[in-house]
């Protein structure tokens, strides 16, 4: 039926199954006799293991969707993991999706392709219109595709930076709408950065005839960009939306799902992806999905979200300990941010020796970010980088709810985090008593002469 299957399989069910589908490959076969450049021919038997003797790859050259006649089963592979990729996109939340394929290139290059098929629609268009969101990979995509990236500064709205929907249209009145490729947007980002506009976007996008690319790097794993990305579609106009694999559906890096609700434009990308492609991320997110079934990665979403509650109300807690506030971003369903305002005023370079000293407690993932750093990206150079904003009222740490996080992971983090702040504490009272006492003795000496 090419959906993923209710229950997940047991590993020998999932590994028989992928030795049925290897031995449909022409490199497989008993009495093959191969006399072209490109064979399936692997010199070590532990590479063919770990790819299940699954050596062709996906597509043919002129289309990465292609079916190879001498690779069946690894066109089955391709055909199976796109279909059943969709049905989990329809289960996460965007129950109007048409077409979707998995591409092996990680969300930037995958945004590139997007970018690289509009140019064949809209030759005069030279500007991308970016509402900012300060992750680089995003930003250098719209530049290696050979467009000028228009940053569209985000507006401050209590802690949160939302998207500045008067300044989008100003800017697509003032290029002119026929000069502008896209709008691209996000869905998945940092706090105190939250989603975009997508509705209203879709629908600014839709009157001026705009296409419009969506950034949904790990927004799959929440039901809120999910709902965002259908209401976009249902308002106005989402010509594609990007998504990661490893960030929805832990696996290795390395591969993207591109999706959209016009089947010819998906089709049309794919067709623009040049060669054959590895069909390594498809096979992973495949055997992932066949283990887990739908009620597994239903099961991790529910996990994901309650596990965003508890870190929601323990960094809170933690936060008043240490007169510090957890930043009120209640559009963000994945990332929390906690202000750092006393350990900034206390000491310029406290806030980065924070990061630092909780990477070295291996605690990964959490972002420390500074007030007013500054940051070159091909040229073009942000003011506060990091923070989404030129001028964000104070420094903070990141630390996000993502699909897989366990309790463990939240309770170690915030024992470490707590551990390291009471340090600066102690330090700090330690500096203001040399201080006095410094402030004392030189008073006395001044006394005495």
């Amino acid at each position: 039926k090419g959906k993923c299957p209710e229950d997940g399989w047991d590993e020998s069910t999932i590994e028989l199954f992928l030795h049925e589908l290897a031995i449909m490959d022409s490199n497989n076969f008993l009495g093959n006799c191969g006399v072209g450049e490109r064979e399936g021919r692997v010199a070590s038997g532990l590479v063919a293991r770990r790819h299940y003797r699954l050596i062709h790859g996906i597509g043919r050259s002129g289309d990465i969707s292609a079916v190879q006649p001498k690779a069946a089963g690894s066109s089955l592979l391709n055909k199976l993991t796109n279909s059943v990729v969709l049905d989990v996109i329809k289960l996460a939340g965007v129950r109007t999706v048409t077409s979707c394929f998995v591409v092996p290139m990680a969300t930037g290059m995958s945004l590139t392709l997007c970018f690289l098929t509009l140019r064949h629609k809209r030759p005069k268009a030279k500007y991308i219109i970016w509402p900012r969101i300060d992750q680089k990979s995003c930003f250098k995509s719209m530049i290696t595709a050979g467009f000028e990236p228009v940053v569209i500064e985000n507006v401050l709205e209590g802690d949160e930076l939302r998207t500045d929907l008067e300044a989008v249209e100003a800017k697509i009145k003032a290029l002119g709408a026929e000069n502008i490729l896209c709008v691209h947007s996000t869905t998945s980002c940092f706090a105190p950065r939250v989603p975009d506009r997508l509705e209203e976007l879709a629908v600014i996008c839709a009157n001026y005839d705009i296409p419009h690319i969506v950034n949904n790097a790990y927004g799959v794993q929440s039901s809120k960009s999910m709902h965002l990305i259908q209401q976009g579609a249902r308002v106005g106009r989402i010509d594609a939306f990007v998504q990661s694999l490893d960030k929805n559906f832990m696996v290795p890096v390395g591969g993207a799902i591109i999706a959209g609700f016009n089947e010819s434009f998906i089709q049309e990308i794919s067709k623009m992806y040049p060669g054959r492609a590895s069909a390594s991320p498809s096979l992973d997110v495949l055997i992932t999905l066949l283990s887990l079934g739908t009620s597994g990665y239903k099961k991790l979403l529910k996990e994901r979200k309650e596990m965003f509650s508890y870190l929601s109300s323990e960094l809170k807690k933690l936060a008043d300990n240490h007169s510090e506030r957890l930043l009120d971003t209640p559009h963000n369903p994945i990332s929390l941010a906690m202000s750092l305002k006393n350990l900034d005023e206390t000491n310029d370079a406290a806030v980065t020796q924070l990061g630092s000293m909780l990477f070295t407690r291996q605690v990964s993932g959490a972002r420390v970010v500074p007030c007013g750093s500054v940051q070159t990206v091909n040229n073009y150079t942000f003011k506060g980088f990091m923070s989404h904003a030129n001028d964000y009222p104070c420094a903070y740490l990141n630390a996000a709810s993502a699909i897989g996080i366990k309790k463990q992971d939240v309770d170690v983090f915030l024992k470490r985090l707590d551990k390291c702040l009471k340090t600066f504490r102690k330090e700090a009272k330690q500096e203001k008593s040399i201080n006095e006492i410094s402030d004392s003795n030189a008073a006395t000496e001044q006394l005495e002469d």
